[in-house]
Formats: C-alpha cells, structure tokens, sequence
C-alpha cells in the first residue's frame, strides 16, 4: 500500500466516481453492500460481474475495460487475495485507473508492487463503510 493513512480521506474526496470489480448481486454480501453504502452517500458507483444484474440498481458491465474511462479511474477489489495479479493485469491491460483499493481482508503484497511501480495508487486490507465512517462522519 503506497498511501498513508492520512491521505485515504482527499484520496475519496477526489474520486467521487467508483468502479466496484466484483459487484454482487446478493444483498447480504460486503460485495453489495458496501457499494450500495457509499452510493447512499454521494458516490456515483458501477460495477463489474460477469453476469448481468440489475441488483441495487447499478450499472454492471461485464469486463473492466467496458467501464468507461471516467468511471473507471478508482477500482474497489471485492476479489480473494490470490486473484489479485491478474486483478492487477487486466487493471494494467485496460488502463486508465489511478486507484486500486482492495476491500478488507484483501491484499497481495507483490502484486501491490507491480501496481504501484506503474504509477498506482494502491490501498489494501481496508474497507470502504470504515473508512468513509472515519472521515466523513
């Protein structure tokens, strides 16, 4: 992770347009709920599943580099942390993402690296709702 933790708060300040890699469908899921949190609170968010759904009411595409660019530049990880370097390539392949935030309880150390080498903002291991809670609220 290359950002502080007193630059997590600008960093969302800046990026008010989220694209959720793994969206769910299911409700009762933190892949669900929390993009549906950080949308009630002024976010505009999309995702990507490999199925459609109209869950939640978000835009899904089914491939990253359908997202258009200007909704793509913050990636949240709602991904196991061993599908995190070729989470990592296809960011890489697509381009136009500046941040790739991996939820809680999910990080790769060297493929942080390779993300971070080619000018990323890498934040891991944190979850959206906590942060948002700490610093907005």
């Amino acid at each position: 992770m290359n950002i502080k933790d007193n630059e997590i708060k600008q960093l969302m300040e800046n990026h008010k347009s989220i694209c959720v890699l793994g969206l769910s469908p299911d409700s009762e899921k933190p892949s669900h709920y929390v993009p549906v949190y950080i949308k009630n609170k002024g976010w505009s968010i999309v995702g990507v599943y490999p199925k459609a759904h109209s869950e939640g009411g978000f835009k899904i595409y089914s491939r990253l580099k359908d997202v258009p660019l200007e909704q793509r530049k913050f990636v949240n990880v709602f991904r196991s942390s061993d599908r995190i370097p070729e989470v990592v390539d296809e960011v890489l392949a697509t381009g136009g993402v500046e941040v790739l935030w991996l939820q809680l309880g999910i990080s790769h150390p060297e493929a942080e690296v390779r993300a971070e080498k080619a000018g990323l903002k890498v934040v891991s291991n944190r979850c959206l709702i906590i942060e948002h809670k700490r610093w907005f609220s």
